[in-house]
């Protein structure tokens, strides 16, 4: 099937579980937040908003070249998606680029 429809497949797919989750969200008075795909979560200092131009892949802890603080990979991608998801709600603040959708 994948090689017949090609993406189309992996897109029905991942639009269906959107709109199950939007559902199960909407019946129990949740909210869905959408961040914008390009984000750099990952090259953004949680600790000063420094943002590195590339970061390879294979890299999982890099140092902050402003405030020299060592960032996890993942750690890091995690705190600054939490930061957005805060500010959307008006908890927080973040640069207002990346600005979040809610569903």
């Amino acid at each position: 099937m994948q090689k017949l429809w090609g993406r189309k497949i992996s897109d029905l797919a991942f639009g269906e579980l959107i709109e199950i989750l939007e559902w199960v969200a909407t019946k129990k008075s949740k909210l869905i937040i959408f961040i914008d795909p390009w984000y750099p979560s990952s090259k953004t200092c949680f600790a000063c908003g420094h943002i590195l131009e590339k970061l390879d892949l294979a890299i999982r802890e890099w140092r902050c070249p402003s405030c020299l603080s060592i960032n996890g990979r993942d750690e890091n991608a995690s705190l600054n998606i939490k930061k957005v998801w805060g500010s959307t709600l008006k908890l927080g603040s973040v640069r207002p680029d990346f600005p979040a959708t809610i569903v």
